[in-house]
């Protein structure tokens, strides 16, 4: 079965405290989303890897593969004005069916475990979503500000990338927007598609912070002797 990864990055580097979209901030001498395109080309050499950017952006990339003698074959897709957008135009690169894994490019630590995983329980079960259990305790905010505890052993924390196979994909990405999509699996279960769910590994954290990259630096020696 062909796997296709759409890649989504995004992001503005703001929370980073940076002018530099944080996709392209260096992590161990090179962008984040170099680091995370090469781990999938590990996982699988003949994967299909959509590379999803602004249009702002695509220029910039261009200049730093150059930079970087980067030569990891992908295709670029123009993002849109939301993440909901933005994954749909990389769907409108995908041809004919398979499995799609749905990334952020500011994930660079997913483990090869990870991947393999979600592609091989996609295949089984149509839908697979790593998630990680919550070490700390949980509270809800519930109406008029009050809040209540929840047993944090019924929380899964989510991650990337969520896969699908490319059918229940493209047919819940033809539906309008709505505010309750704050993931892939969101989109896809609103259309009557249950969600199974796999075991995530806790170093896949999506750097947004100064903090996360301190931290993305630490473990990325060690992942990358998966």
């Amino acid at each position: 079965m062909r796997k296709f990864a759409i890649i989504v990055a995004g992001g503005s580097g703001k929370r980073m405290g940076s002018v530099v979209p944080k996709q392209f901030i260096l992590l161990a001498g090179k962008p984040i989303l170099m680091h995370t395109v090469e781990n999938f080309r590990k996982f699988d050499p003949d994967l299909n890897i959509i590379v999803v950017l602004p249009e702002s952006q695509v220029g910039r990339w261009k200049e730093l593969c150059e930079e970087f003698s980067f030569t990891v074959e992908h295709q670029i897709a123009i993002g849109g004005s939301s993440r909901f957008e933005s994954v749909k135009n990389g769907l409108a690169l995908v041809d004919g069916d398979g499995l799609v894994g749905v990334h952020d490019g500011v994930r660079p630590l997913v483990s090869q475990d990870t991947l393999n995983r979600c592609y091989i329980e996609a295949s089984a079960y149509g839908t697979s979503v790593p998630v990680g259990e919550s070490k700390e305790s949980v509270r809800v905010i519930a109406e008029g500000g009050k809040s209540r505890a929840i047993d944090r052993s019924t929380v899964r924390l989510v991650q990337t990338p969520q896969v699908f196979r490319a059918r229940i994909l493209q047919e819940a990405y033809k539906q309008e927007f709505k505010p309750a999509f704050t993931d892939d699996a969101s989109v896809v279960e609103s259309i009557g598609y249950p969600i199974h769910l796999s075991s995530g590994n806790k170093e896949n954290i999506k750097i947004t912070t100064p903090d996360d990259l301190i931290y993305a630096e630490a473990l990325l020696p060690r992942m990358e002797k998966e």
